[in-house]
């Protein structure tokens, strides 16, 4: 897919067609699944959305931007406690090559 498009696409773009090739290799994921964000005993707002979930045992967090930070992969990793989901991966896809924009995280 990304040798295809290539980077400097928006994440949605990519996003979508992940998902498409997901489908056609009957990977089973869902997409944009909501995580509410609970407080002693409240829900606080809408919560979060996790951008893809791969067999409810691995979140997907999708980037297209100049450079991955600190903040994208704490981002991730409280998606994943939140889940209670241990392996997270995420990824740039506004990168020349794409394993260079991949980072795996476990908990």
């Amino acid at each position: 897919m990304h040798r295809t498009l290539g980077p400097g696409l928006l994440e949605s773009s990519y996003h979508d067609c992940l998902c498409r090739e997901l489908t056609i290799r009957k990977v089973e994921h869902r997409s944009q699944v909501a995580l509410p964000l609970e407080y002693k005993g409240i829900q606080i707002g809408k919560g979060y959305v996790i951008d893809l979930l791969i067999e409810d045992s691995l979140i997907v967090e999708l980037k297209s931007v100049e450079k991955l930070l600190p903040i994208h992969t704490a981002q991730l990793m409280t998606y994943m406690r939140l889940r209670g989901v241990t392996a997270g991966l995420l990824m740039n896809f506004n990168v020349d090559i794409l394993p260079r924009g991949i980072k795996r995280v476990l908990l």
